[in-house]
């Protein structure tokens, strides 16, 4: 009766888990540390999406049951959305369902379309979800390296013709995380052409489409025509806004995956409470100067992080997009692999990033640094950092292998 359940034994350790445990500790022996590990907005939400919640949470009827799909309102907000930033055009009641975060969608939507067995294909490294949500539903996964030209779509068409069964979908995600790659309506193009070809769908994951700083706004596949044939595509309001912990989502595009997706949160979930899926109302239908200061915000902290960085011998190469940077782990610590470097950030620097092998196994030897301090802080890491370097250059902290000190 020991046994773990079926589900729970599919799923690996935590990677995160010991950096989180260091992190803790260090917390609670009274260090600062300056966390750059979690995608978690530090800014408040802006002013009149919280003032829409108070008006409407003062309305008692609205503290009843909610939709599962999403109030009326909300969908049509989405789909309004979509009109104004990409120029689609989605029927609110059939092709577009509200979420509880992107993450949930995506989730609940490998429930809804997967059965046991079934092939699913996924870049790595990529965001966590978009593999264990399908390993939870009992699907087997195929990874791709990831990418964004040529060799993704190679990787595909091979895939597809070495699997057994077929696959049933393939992932996509730009801008990415962790590695804030992005990719153009020509890819897009690409992949809806290969995966109408090949017979599957796509998911698509534009969650940070909304943070970007050298150049065109990310597009959506859903711009191709002809994608919603084969495609739903995932949202958030999460980083757009600064909305992380109201957890709304959602899932647009194709009408045979949303009302499968749709039906089975029929079964789970009532919805997000209505106050929040009102004032997400708000925030899509509302001003949207609050998302340009939010983009210049991150751009300013991204130039900040770049700089300051650098100088202190820890390159990070510049991200178009994302409120997160994909740098490589320093030659003289690779030996340690990204979670040994990541630990050590926290014991010799106070500073805390998430190793890159979190994110899959194409991901080692890289960290992700997340935007999540301000500019002061983001400096003061790097101070730090540069005093661990400098020290390990200078023979005053010897760095040891993960094996030595775990003997210790």
């Amino acid at each position: 009766m020991s046994e773990d359940f079926h589900r729970i034994k599919r799923l690996p350790p935590y990677v995160f888990a010991e950096v989180n445990r260091l992190k803790a500790d260090a917390r609670a022996r009274g260090a600062d540390i300056i966390d750059l590990g979690m995608g978690n907005p530090d800014m408040p939400t802006p002013q009149h999406i919280v003032d829409k919640l108070i008006e409407t949470v003062n309305k008692p009827r609205t503290h009843r049951y909610s939709a599962s799909k999403g109030i009326p309102g909300l969908r049509r907000a989405q789909a309004a959305y979509y009109g104004r930033r990409f120029g689609v055009k989605l029927d609110p009641d059939t092709e577009v369902v509200a979420t509880m975060g992107s993450k949930e969608g995506f989730a609940n939507m490998a429930q809804a379309i997967t059965a046991p067995g079934d092939v699913v294909l996924v870049p790595n490294p990529t965001y966590p979800i978009h593999t264990f949500g399908f390993i939870i539903a009992g699907a087997s996964i195929r990874h791709l390296p990831a990418s964004n030209g040529p060799d993704f779509l190679r990787a595909i068409e091979h895939a597809v013709q070495h699997s057994i069964p077929k696959p049933l979908a393939v992932v996509v995600s730009f801008p990415s995380n962790p590695t804030a790659m992005v990719a153009d309506l020509d890819f897009y193009k690409d992949v809806v052409a290969l995966a109408k070809k090949l017979g599957i769908f796509v998911l698509s994951d534009v969650a940070y489409a909304e943070l970007y700083y050298d150049g065109n706004p990310p597009p959506s596949i859903l711009q191709v025509p002809g994608a919603k044939d084969i495609a739903v595509e995932f949202t958030s309001l999460s980083k757009t806004y600064n909305m992380p912990g109201w957890r709304i989502g959602f899932a647009v595009g194709n009408e045979r995956l949303i009302a499968a997706l749709g039906r089975v949160k029929s079964y789970l979930d009532y919805g997000a409470f209505t106050p929040v899926q009102v004032a997400a109302a708000a925030a899509l239908n509302g001003p949207q100067d609050c998302v340009d200061e939010i983009r210049a915000m991150y751009h300013h902290r991204r130039d900040v992080l770049v700089e300051s960085f650098g100088r202190a011998g820890l390159p990070i190469p510049p991200p178009p997009a994302t409120m997160f940077a994909w740098a490589p782990v320093p030659e003289a610590f690779r030996h340690l692999g990204s979670v040994g470097f990541a630990k050590l950030l926290i014991e010799r620097a106070d500073v805390a990033v998430s190793p890159g092998v979190g994110f899959g196994e194409y991901g080692e030897g890289f960290i992700r640094v997340a935007l999540v301090e301000n500019e002061h802080r983001i400096r003061q890491a790097a101070r730090s950092i540069k005093k661990f370097l400098t020290e390990y250059a200078d023979g005053k902290d010897n760095v040891v292998s993960l094996p030595e000190r775990a003997s210790r």
